[in-house]
């Protein structure tokens, strides 16, 4: 495993401490990427993709309030991507990072997006590098949506780790078909921790109170291409898994052809929601992205 350091820093707000895994780089200088996880995860999450792109860049990797170390806002209706965009913000402002390249996975790719709007409105642009969303765009598809509504913020306590694996491969199989017993362990190993009480998923229960059904087609129906402008000049790469119920291949067109600037994407055999980012497609696919629009 790629080895970090524990960054504590204050929220956006002042209120919260949170936490991130700064990942150095090799070199004193390294370009920043700022990588960011999916709605019920947490930095562990990018552990595959560390294991490869660590080193060459240096990576920063929150978890964001209400997961992992971070704590747990006490008001749930701060759990949404303007407040986490603001966190992110706080962070590479602690860190005295002028400019960062985005990675977001998800809920990530959301804060992403929200981070190049912010960035734009207030002419600061240049904050944001080239910008890399995993499984996520301006049309969130319904089935996709109602699919993690079921199960996010469900708190069940785990005797043992078998059975936190157990639980994910019950929530998330027909994402990584390909999945044997030793994957799922190791998925549960990011996505729980243990406490005194068994093992427990790692975020706030509270994350998930506005995922209700209703809720989750709402969110399907909202106009999210309106924010899409926001990201034009950055260079711009999406990650799809052809098994995905959250974005469409047809989505993904549509992004490209709205898109001002360099645009690319790949699409990622026999993943669903979302590629863990360390699969040979992804891997080639992102290391050409950075070496042409943000080289090490």
């Amino acid at each position: 495993m790629a080895q970090y350091r524990e960054h504590r820093f204050r929220s956006s707000c002042g209120r919260l401490e949170l936490f991130a895994r700064d990942y150095p780089g090799d070199k004193p200088g390294a370009p920043a990427l700022l990588l960011m996880h999916g709605l019920t995860r947490n930095s562990a999450d990018f552990e595959p993709m560390a294991a490869w792109l660590a080193g060459a860049y240096r990576l920063i990797v929150p978890d964001t309030r209400g997961r992992g170390l971070s704590d747990y806002d006490p008001d749930p209706a701060n759990y949404r991507p303007d407040v986490y965009a603001a966190d992110m913000f706080a962070l590479l402002d602690d860190l005295d990072i002028v400019q960062a390249g985005l990675i977001g996975t998800s809920m990530g790719g959301l804060i992403a997006m929200t981070m190049a709007s912010f960035a734009a409105t207030s002419g600061r642009g240049d904050r944001i590098g080239p910008i890399v969303i995993n499984d996520i765009g301006p049309v969130i598809e319904v089935e996709g949506l109602a699919r993690i509504a079921d199960y996010a913020g469900d708190t069940p306590v785990f005797p043992d780790w078998a059975a936190a694996a157990a639980a994910c491969a019950k929530n998330n199989r027909s994402a990584f078909p390909g999945f044997e017993e030793d994957d799922w362990m190791a998925f549960a190993r990011r996505t729980c921790h243990e406490t005194e009480r068994g093992v427990v998923f790692a975020y706030d229960p509270a994350i998930a109170a506005p995922m209700t059904a209703e809720s989750a087609q709402a969110a399907a129906a909202a106009d999210l291409w309106p924010v899409w402008p926001a990201l034009d000049g950055h260079p711009l790469l999406v990650v799809r898994g052809t098994l995905t119920d959250l974005l469409s291949a047809e989505t993904v067109t549509e992004m490209g052809r709205r898109h001002v600037g360099p645009f690319a994407h790949v699409e990622v055999p026999g993943r669903g929601h979302a590629p863990l980012l360390n699969e040979p497609e992804v891997r080639k696919a992102v290391g050409a992205f950075l070496a042409e629009h943000y080289p090490a």
